[in-house]
């Protein structure tokens, strides 16, 4: 769950986005070598939902990961090998980073439970109030202290109901959007960089 809940506060994803994030939309090198070049992202374009297909079109966007995200995904990337291993024949490959531990795909109830386990011992937050989509209300707040323009945050959250983003995906245009990562980066430095 630590991976999940770090790569759900510090990109604003949903959780039926994350739940349906598979390796192959998970670019923890980037592309260097594209014109311009592209941070490590991953593309937020399915979703548990009927189809796969995001909230709403406007929702695919393409985010550029703060550092922390890179070393955890890293990290569960491993973790999953071993998992994988460990399950041997009982492993159903999906493809996806946040996945039970035989590969089986999360369901709401499922990722609730391990957050709320996951919370139960943090000091002063009773975790049968707290559900992982206060971790995506925790990043808009995060960004929206920081002086980040509303405008942007939408565009990183995907919502359709300000005027950048339906300029943005009208246009079919997909940029890696770096603001949430940078401002993150910011805000949860590394030990090595205090």
């Amino acid at each position: 769950m630590h991976a999940y809940i770090v790569c759900a506060l510090l990109t604003g994803a949903r959780t039926e986005e994350l739940r349906a994030l598979t390796w192959d939309h998970v670019f923890l090198k980037g592309r260097p070598d594209a014109d311009p070049p592209q941070p490590p992202h991953i593309a937020v374009w399915r979703s548990v939902r009927r189809g796969g297909d995001t909230k709403t079109r406007k929702s695919r966007r393409t985010l550029a990961l703060p550092a922390r995200c890179v070393e955890v995904l890293r990290q569960q990337f491993e973790d999953q090998g071993w998992e994988r291993l460990a399950a041997g024949d009982s492993w159903e490959e999906h493809g996806l980073v946040f996945s039970s531990a035989v590969g089986k795909p999360l369901d709401a109830t499922n990722v609730r439970r391990a957050f709320r386990q996951a919370l139960k011992d943090a000091e002063g937050v009773n975790a049968d109030e707290w559900t992982p989509r206060e971790l995506r209300h925790s990043f808009v707040s995060l960004l929206s202290d920081r002086g980040v323009p509303l405008e942007e945050i939408s565009r990183l959250v995907g919502h359709s109901g300000t005027a950048v983003t339906e300029e943005v995906y009208r246009k079919q245009s997909r940029p890696v959007i770096q603001t949430g990562a940078v401002v993150m980066d910011g805000i949860f430095k590394r030990d090595s960089e205090r």
